[in-house]
């Protein structure tokens, strides 16, 4: 009798496929995980910090503040100004006052020969290297003593301190006598002259300024008439004022 007969899978053909399939499902579950991990295992792009290593620079920026010392507002000036500069008592320079000690002093009769001697050039020498200042007008006596007035200021005398460089000279004018009267009447008499200085805030200084009189002249008459023209400058400056008396 033909019967026929149904063929059966081969068991290595079976076998085969399990296996394939169970490859392919292996594979499909890889590669789902390593979908999955992805975005973590991968670090996201961030921006790089300013001023960092990413940026191109090995450390962060140091921005300059304002107002340091090279805008000229951190610092003092070169040379001092108002208070700052002031060393002397508050004469408005950055030079010291003078010192009696540190001045020669000459006194030049300005009067022509016969005439009475009644007009006087006070001249003080800065015997240092280095500036001083002389302040308003000396305080000119023209009697010994510390007890004998102060020969009073011709008008305001001017407030602007007087700069007298190292060697350098300042001056003053004195008009000592006004009495016209002549005959036989007897006047005070004086053989020098001293002046104090007056340091920056008007107080006096220590120390007195010894004029003496110029050669041919033993004394000479002085009365409350007296002057004295501030320190200038110039001879002219100091001169002028007192020649009109």
């Amino acid at each position: 009798m033909n019967s026929k007969k149904t063929r059966g899978g081969s068991p290595h053909r079976g076998l085969r496929g399990a296996v394939l399939g169970a490859a392919v499902v292996a594979a499909l579950l890889t590669t789902t995980a390593c979908q999955g991990d992805g975005p973590a295992a991968a670090s996201p792009t961030s921006a790089a910090p300013s001023g960092s290593a990413s940026s191109g620079g090995g450390a962060p920026e140091t921005t300059a503040p304002t107002g340091d010392a090279g805008t000229g507002s951190g610092g003092p000036t070169a040379t001092g100004t108002g208070d700052s500069g002031e060393t002397g008592g508050g004469n408005g320079t950055a030079y010291p006052d003078c010192e009696a000690d540190g001045l020669g002093t000459a006194v030049e009769l300005q009067d022509a020969a016969g005439e009475t001697p009644r007009h006087f050039l006070l001249t003080v020498t800065n015997r240092a290297k280095t500036p001083c200042v002389l302040n308003d007008a000396p305080q000119v006596r023209l009697k010994a003593g510390s007890a004998a007035p102060i020969v009073e200021p011709l008008g305001e005398p001017d407030t602007e301190p007087v700069v007298v460089e190292g060697g350098g000279k300042a001056y003053a004018g004195l008009y000592v006598f006004g009495n016209d009267e002549g005959g036989e009447a007897e006047y005070d008499q004086s053989d020098r002259f001293t002046a104090t200085l007056v340091a920056g805030e008007g107080t006096e200084l220590s120390g007195t300024l010894v004029f003496d009189l110029p050669d041919g002249l033993g004394t000479v008459s002085v009365d409350d008439a007296a002057r004295v023209n501030g320190w200038a400058g110039t001879e002219g400056l100091a001169m002028r004022p007192i020649n009109q008396l």
